[in-house]
C-alpha cells in the first residue's frame, strides 16, 4: 500500500491507496506503509471541496472490507446526509442490533470524513466517539467536522 498526504487545519489526513483505490484514511501514518504518492487529483478536490464547504457528498462507496454487519453500519453512515446527524441508537435500531455494535463498527470505519461517522452522535446528543486521531484530540476533530457542515455553533 501507499499513501498521499493531505493537510488540515486539525493536521494531517494520510490517505491509503491499494492499485490506486483509496482503502483507508487516518490521522497517522501506519508504521508498516512507507511508500509514498502523489495526492491523485480526484481526491485533491473533492477533499478541497469538502473543507471549503461546498462538497457534500463524497462520490466513494463504504469500504467493502470488514464484516457484513460493518459494511450494513458504513452503508446508514453513508447515508446520512451532510449537516444532518444520526444516533447510533437510530442506526441500531434499522439493524435490529445495539448501539454499542453500531458504535465499534463506527469505530472500524476506514474512511472517516469520506464516510461520515463524525454524523453518528450518542442519544442523549452527545458526541459520542470518534476514531480519527492521536487519541488526544479525536472529539475536537469530531466537533471541528460538525461545525464545518452547520450542525454545532
Amino acid at each position: 500500500m501507499k499513501y498521499a498526504v493531505y493537510y488540515t487545519s486539525f493536521g494531517q489526513l494520510y490517505l491509503l491507496f491499494a492499485d490506486d483505490v483509496l482503502r483507508g484514511i487516518d490521522f497517522a501514518l501506519p508504521a508498516d506503509i512507507t511508500e509514498q504518492q502523489r495526492l491523485p487529483e480526484r481526491w485533491r478536490k473533492q477533499l478541497n471541496a469538502y473543507f471549503s464547504g461546498s462538497l457534500h457528498d463524497f462520490d466513494y462507496p463504504p469500504s467493502e472490507h470488514g464484516t457484513a454487519f460493518q459494511r450494513a453500519v458504513w452503508q446508514l453512515i453513508a447515508d446520512i446526509p451532510y449537516g444532518k446527524t444520526a444516533t447510533y441508537s437510530d442506526l441500531a435500531k434499522k439493524l435490529n442490533s445495539h448501539p454499542r455494535a453500531v458504535g465499534q463498527a463506527c469505530g472500524k470505519n476506514p474512511l472517516p470524513i469520506v464516510i461520515p461517522c463524525h454524523r453518528v452522535l450518542a442519544k442523549n446528543g452527545g458526541l459520542g466517539g470518534f476514531s480519527m486521531g492521536d487519541g488526544s484530540n479525536n472529539l475536537s476533530i469530531k466537533q471541528f467536522l460538525l461545525r464545518l457542515e452547520g450542525v454545532l455553533p
